[in-house]
């Protein structure tokens, strides 16, 4: 006997619908999120007299405790129902849009028992790659953070101290912040001479000492001064902020240091460090998506429509509309566009095919997704064979499919 169990989580409380093989609800029941209400559960599965591997459960997300729960208890067959399949499959039970947490766990449970066909069972990824994937996180929350930090640190800069923004080449190198905070108010930089400049370069291991009589001589250029009271407003506010931005480069350098070491450890690092232009951040990013379970993505067409570098195509009689993909990961289409940018540096057939398409494309943004498609197909190919990358053949492969058949 198979038993269907939906599941609607939230933080605090979870919602259960057992339903049987014919779509007779046998019970439903909430339970708090707590090691009693996830044993609650179990006690309600064992009362049914069903063993844990005869349990399909289906809820809409794998971060979760309860998920880990499930699969360390036993309950192999775990589906992760996207949102929006469970949006559009309300009216199966009604037409007048009511919906309620209980309601949801009975339509999850219908799901399964009717589509489980077409849904793709969830498998946790390995130890490994669970790491990377908090690495990756972490790289681009970090990333996201420096770049709010320093435009609002640029902004007061340019009020009151213009001079601190054009010393190094960057706002955001280590050296740059280091002398915003060291020398904080345009008198301090007035009254500081080339020697100090010298030996504070040399303090914090500035690369390029040839530059230093060009930073400095930035440094001393006429500036419009902002008036002592301007000054005295925002100086403590940009020296925090300074001191912040650094912290958050200064982790962010640890994190990519931390993943490069988990990426070199993987298995599967050969196939996406061969790949053009991926670079230390974008192999392990496009590794992580992929996963360990390499029955997730069935076809490209799987991979490419989550990442949302394929259209989607509505057609009805003589109407046909090529729309903009707006269901996927975000994450994981700004990965493989930034990939299919970077790749137009190293890679020969990536340059031709964007010359090729480009003037029939609405913006380079869109140029860069039909790239990214054409990426994705390879590297899922790659990734199935586990094989590495090949320029060369890849274009002898391309050359033999324009052949004409005779």
């Amino acid at each position: 006997m198979k038993l269907y169990i939906g599941l609607d989580w939230s933080e605090n409380k979870h919602d259960l619908a057992f339903m049987n093989e014919s779509g007779a609800v046998l019970f439903q029941l909430t339970i708090p999120h707590t090691p009693e209400g996830f044993l609650k559960l179990d006690e309600k599965r064992q009362q049914v007299g069903v063993a844990c591997g005869d349990c399909v459960v289906g809820l809409e997300t794998a971060h979760n405790l309860v998920i880990d729960f499930l699969w360390n208890r036993g309950y192999t067959q775990v589906y992760v129902i996207p949102p929006n399949v469970v949006r559009s499959s309300r009216g199966r039970f009604g037409q007048s849009g009511a919906r309620t947490d209980r309601s949801d766990a009975r339509l999850l449970a219908d799901l399964l028992r009717t589509d489980r066909a077409r849904l793709q069972p969830w498998q946790p990824d390995g130890l490994l790659t669970r790491q990377m994937r908090a690495k990756v996180s972490l790289v681009d929350y970090l990333t996201r953070s420096s770049i709010r930090l320093s435009n609002r640190l640029r902004a007061i800069l340019l009020r009151y101290y213009p001079a601190a923004l054009q010393v190094f080449s960057a706002l955001t190198t280590q050296i740059a912040l280091h002398f915003i905070q060291t020398y904080n108010t345009p008198r301090a930089a007035e009254e500081l001479s080339y020697a100090e400049f010298e030996a504070f370069a040399r303090q914090h291991h500035y690369p390029k000492p040839n530059k230093l009589p060009e930073c400095f001589a930035r440094l001393q250029r006429e500036q419009p001064l902002a008036c002592p009271e301007v000054v005295r407003a925002y100086v403590d506010e940009a020296t925090l902020l300074a001191r912040l931005l650094l912290s958050t480069v200064q982790a962010k350098m640890d994190a990519l240091r931390e993943l490069t070491e988990l990426f070199e450890q993987h298995p599967d690092h050969h196939i996406f460090d061969s790949l053009p232009g991926v670079g230390q951040l974008l192999a392990p990013s496009l590794l992580v998506k992929f996963g360990d379970d390499r029955q997730r993505f069935r076809s490209p067409a799987s991979v490419q429509s989550l990442a949302g570098t394929c259209p989607v195509t509505d057609a009805s009689g003589k109407r046909k509309v090529i729309k903009f993909r707006r269901s996927c990961d975000k994450q994981f289409r700004h990965i493989t566009q930034q990939w299919a940018r970077c790749s137009l540096r190293q890679s020969a057939w990536a340059n031709a095919y964007w010359r090729r398409i480009r003037p029939h494309c609405d913006s380079d943004s869109h140029a860069y997704r039909c790239l990214a498609n054409r990426w994705l197909a390879i590297a899922w190919k790659l990734w199935q064979t586990r094989q590495e990358y090949d320029e060369g053949y890849h274009l002898q492969q391309c050359a033999l499919r324009r052949k004409p058949r005779r």
